[in-house]
């Protein structure tokens, strides 16, 4: 038998961020449960700051009978001469039946020891307080908190449980707290608890009482409201994906409002007042034709017809963060950009304070900007290194972290420097993250790339590398933003030879397995057929944009149609020619050729092999060309002469194509 069952879990305001992060796994851990409990049905789970609810249409009343089925000792030693040894006895016991009631099955070929028991299902009324807490103690919020007397402890304290199962209450306790028939409105439509006779009733008083239990309404409320807002003001709303669900988590009645502060504000670089906006208040920005203006709009929870007074407190709470914002600016413009007190910040123990790693830093940027002829100024590349860490002294940048980089790129320019390093400056840690934008320009990219570096070298030399999935340093991030750099601004850049140029200063770096650290980057940077990396390091290839290029290049022609038929091919090929030393040079004499089909393949390969291509793509495209010249040879050549000097001319000629692939990739690695 099905009954519905609505269960209601009532706490104070939930943290939006905790929830948030939690919430994929929310309904995962309750579906695994019921299957614990072989009570697994289909169910729908909301939440809104004050509640965490689930609700299933159709419930099973009871667990479905089974039949349980013991098997023990085989016969020969549960019986000796008759007897029952200590082995039967055991396994009566452990059935909880006495030996006359054991039978024998086969198991495995033996007669052995079998016990069957019919088992009713227990009534589902029984089991949901366990099933429950367990779920509730099962959710992982981070930080938890105990309140009362009670030892036990969640995100937040609990306040109400409301358990129905076809609108007959459930008695339980969870933490403390027995379950009633009520529920709790909106504050401001009723304070107290409101009594439910049953799931209907439940849904229809939260609805008329100012609470919007669906987060998915509440999406679509906030967005509406947007819209309305825009098409009526004419202005365009910054929609940020992570505030928009953080507002959504932390309202029951949601109304977007928009507000405003003084103009004079606008003096500010708009990422502070944004920054502002976001982090301490939860609004969003407000732009008109593309330029930051003195709106913002919040998303109100309050449950009123006249919002005059929401509008008016909200941007009470705003003005002194933006006057803080605004000290902070007119300060750090007074003492100007300096990186004086750097060397008293220690950057990491071993590596010295801040002003060590602007040093080695300088040295790298140096020898980057060389290796690659950049175009520019070598003096701007230095006076941007030298300054992109003085924004850490700063006011505003103490206050508002995430600023950093970004402020000194505002400061460089306040105080005269020109828009080359004042844009190094903003885009040091770019990129910072997979979607992340690119530095700008090369020189922009040559000052990201050597924080990268030293950063990457230098807690190497200490031996600080990343273990399984910790990496508190972000070293794979910062290897992810060097792949990105040289792709985006083909920087050549040999790991080994480029790893041991730029690490002379560094205590001792173990450069294998700096180089294994990159590989193992490499290998999951690119959304491809990981064979496909796998054939591309085979051939050799330690160059990080070679290796891109001829990744790309492998990747398009494995996923070209026909490929499987020109892989068995070249697996012929590698099979034949896996005794050799493809390292040694190959001689091919043409005076030994007795077969067409060795001239057809010789004079084919060598016009392939003298030809130039603009990319690896191209080229490889040619070497697989050759199918057909092999596809003859293989035919009517037969390689295994009996004359051994023709035996290994054949096999030079087949080894000389497969080496100029292997040049590219191991093509018998690919799986497809």
């Amino acid at each position: 038998m099905l009954k519905p069952l609505l269960i209601e879990i009532g706490v104070e305001e939930l943290p939006a961020v905790p929830l948030l992060k939690e919430l994929k796994n929310i309904e995962t851990k309750y579906a695994k449960i019921l299957e614990e409990y072989s009570l697994l049905c289909e169910f729908e789970f909301y939440y809104t700051p004050r509640r965490l609810v689930l609700w299933h249409r159709e419930f099973k009343v009871a667990q479905e009978d089974s039949v349980e089925e013991f098997f023990g000792a085989p016969l020969a030693v549960a019986y000796k001469d008759g007897e029952p040894t200590p082995a039967a006895n055991g396994f009566a016991k452990k059935c909880g039946v006495t030996l006359e009631e054991l039978s024998s099955a086969d198991k495995g070929g033996k007669e052995v020891l079998y016990y069957k028991k019919d088992v009713k299902g227990k009534a589902s009324v029984d089991l949901l307080p366990e099933i429950i807490e367990t779920w509730i103690k099962s959710l992982e919020f981070g930080k938890t908190m105990r309140w009362g007397s009670s030892t036990d402890k969640f995100i937040r304290p609990i306040r109400w449980v409301n358990v129905m199962m076809n609108d007959e209450l459930v008695p339980l306790t969870l933490f403390g707290v027995n379950s009633h028939k009520s529920t709790f409105l909106h504050r401001i439509a009723k304070f107290g608890a409101l009594d439910v006779s049953g799931a209907k009733e439940y849904f229809d008083v939260l609805k008329e009482g100012g609470v919007t239990l669906f987060p998915a309404q509440r999406a679509q409320k906030i967005q509406a409201d947007f819209d309305n807002i825009q098409r009526e003001s004419g202005l365009t709303i910054e929609v940020d994906a992570e505030l928009f669900l953080e507002v959504v988590a932390i309202t029951e009645n949601p109304t977007a409002l928009l507000g405003s502060f003084d103009e004079a504000f606008l003096r500010l670089p708009p990422e502070v007042i944004i920054t502002s906006m976001k982090e301490h208040q939860r609004y969003f920005p407000v732009f008109k034709d593309g330029k930051l203006i003195n709106k913002f709009v919040v998303v109100s929870n309050a449950l009123t017809d006249d919002f005059s007074e929401v509008i008016a407190g909200n941007e009470v709470v705003l003005r002194p963060r933006l006057a803080d914002g605004l000290f902070f600016w007119d300060n750090d413009l007074k003492r100007g950009l300096s990186t004086e007190g750097l060397e008293k910040i220690t950057f990491f123990k071993g590596l010295g304070t801040v002003t060590d790693k602007i040093d080695r830093e300088a040295k790298i940027a140096s020898i980057l900007f060389d290796k690659y002829s950049i175009d520019g100024d070598k003096a701007d590349l230095t006076r941007a290194v030298g300054l992109a860490k003085a924004d850490l002294m700063s006011e505003m940048v103490y206050e508002f972290t995430e600023l950093q980089g970004l402020m000194g790129g505002y400061y460089a320019l306040e105080q005269g420097e020109n828009t080359t390093v004042a844009t190094a400056i903003t885009e040091q840690y770019l990129p910072d993250g997979e979607d992340s934008e690119l530095p700008s320009t090369p020189l922009s990219a040559i000052v990201a790339m050597s924080i990268k570096l030293d950063t990457l070298l230098g807690l190497f030399s200490v031996n600080q590398i990343p273990t399984g999935s910790r990496d508190p340093f972000a070293l794979r991030r910062a290897v992810n933003g060097i792949l990105r750099i040289v792709n985006q601004y083909g920087f050549s850049f040999d790991i080994l030879e480029t790893m041991k140029e730029l690490s002379t200063g560094y205590e001792t770096i173990d450069l294998e397995k700096l180089e294994n650290f990159i590989l193992e980057r490499v290998k999951r940077y690119y959304k491809v057929n990981p064979s496909i990396i796998a054939a591309v390091l085979a051939s050799g290839e330690r160059d990080l944009l070679a290796l891109a290029q001829k990744i790309k290049a492998l990747n398009n022609l494995v996923n070209s149609e026909g490929f499987s038929e020109v892989s068995a091919t070249f697996n012929r090929v590698a099979n034949i020619v896996k005794d050799l030393d493809l390292n040694a040079e190959l001689t091919v004499n043409t005076a030994l050729f007795e077969e067409e089909a060795e001239k057809t393949l010789f004079e084919s390969f060598s016009d392939v092999s003298n030809k130039n291509y603009n990319t690896y793509e191209e080229e490889l495209d040619a070497l697989l060309g050759l199918k057909p010249e092999l596809d003859n040879f293989f035919t009517n050549v037969m390689v295994n002469a009996d004359d051994q000097t023709i035996k290994n001319n054949r096999k030079s000629l087949v080894a000389s194509v497969y080496k100029s692939i292997l040049n590219i990739a191991d093509i018998k690695e690919v799986s497809i």
